[in-house]
C-alpha cells in the first residue's frame, strides 16, 4: 500500500509538471499483483482527481488555441475518452502496446523539433477541424491506453498551432482530464476497478497530493526550466517504453 500511495504521489506530480504519470501508477499496481487490463482502468480512475487537482490551480493561467475553441476541443476530447475506454474493454491490448513506444517516440521527436520542422518545411497550419480529429485520436488513446498522453497532446499543439509548450500545460492538464473522465466512468461500471478498493483508493489519495503540489511548483519555474522538463520528461517515458517492449 505504501508502494502504490508514493507511486500515486509521483504519478500525481509528473502529471502536473509534463506528464507520463499513468506509466508510474501502472507499473506499481502490476508490481502489486493486479492484472494489466484492471491496473490500466484503475490508473485511469485514479488519476483522474489528480488532475482535476492540478486543472483548479492552473485554472487562472488557462491559455486556449486560436482555433478549435476550447469547448470543442474538450468536446473531442470526453468523446475519444469514451470510445478508448470501450476500446480497452473490447479489443486485446497486445498489437497496440507494441506500438506505444513508437508512438512516444514520434511525439518526443515533434515536441523537440515540431515547430522547425514545421517553418522549415514551410508548412501552413492546419484548419480547426484538422486539429480536432487529431486531438479525438489522441483521446482515443489516451482512453484507450493514456501512456504519455499530455506529451503526446503537446507535441501535437506544437507543431500544429502557435502554441508554446511552456504556456500549453495548463490545457494539457484540462485536456487529459477531460479524457480521463468519461474514461474512467466507463471503467467504474463496466471494468474489475472496484474489486480492489483499497488499492485505488491509495493511488488516487496519492495522486491528489501530487497534482496539488507539481502544479504549485510549476507555476514558479521558468518557461525555459519548464521546455527541459517536459523534454527530459518525453525522452525518458520513451525509453522506459521501449525497455519494457524489447527488454
Amino acid at each position: 500500500m505504501l508502494l502504490i500511495l508514493l507511486a500515486g504521489v509521483a504519478a500525481g506530480a509528473l502529471n502536473a509538471i509534463g506528464g507520463g504519470g499513468s506509466f508510474v501508477a501502472l507499473t506499481a499496481l502490476v508490481a502489486a499483483g493486479m492484472p494489466p487490463v484492471t491496473a490500466n482502468a484503475t490508473t485511469t480512475v485514479a488519476l483522474l482527481p489528480g488532475n482535476a487537482t492540478s486543472a483548479w490551480v492552473y485554472r487562472r493561467e488557462f491559455e486556449a488555441l486560436a482555433h478549435p475553441s476550447p469547448a470543442r476541443l474538450t468536446l473531442a476530447s470526453v468523446c475519444g475518452g469514451a470510445i478508448g475506454a470501450g476500446l480497452l474493454l473490447w479489443l486485446p491490448s497486445a498489437s497496440f502496446d507494441a506500438a506505444v513506444p513508437w508512438l512516444l517516440a514520434f511525439a518526443t521527436v515533434v515536441l523537440a523539433f515540431g515547430r522547425r520542422l514545421t517553418a522549415a518545411l514551410r508548412l501552413g497550419q492546419p484548419g480547426p477541424a484538422a486539429v480536432l480529429a487529431g486531438q479525438f485520436a489522441l483521446a482515443i488513446y489516451g482512453g484507450y491506453f493514456g501512456g504519455a498522453v499530455g506529451l503526446m497532446m503537446l507535441a501535437f499543439w506544437t507543431a500544429t498551432t502557435s502554441l508554446d509548450p511552456a504556456r500549453g500545460n495548463p490545457l494539457r492538464v484540462m485536456q487529459v482530464a477531460a479524457v480521463y473522465l468519461t474514461a474512467a466512468v466507463i471503467f467504474v461500471f463496466a471494468a474489475d476497478v472496484l474489486s480492489q478498493p483499497i488499492r485505488l483508493v491509495a493511488l488516487l489519495a496519492g495522486a491528489v497530493v501530487g497534482g496539488y503540489f507539481g502544479a504549485h511548483v510549476v507555476r514558479r519555474l521558468p518557461p525555459a526550466v519548464l521546455r527541459v522538463l517536459v523534454l527530459t520528461t518525453a525522452i525518458a517515458m520513451t525509453a522506459v517504453f521501449f525497455v519494457r517492449a524489447f527488454g
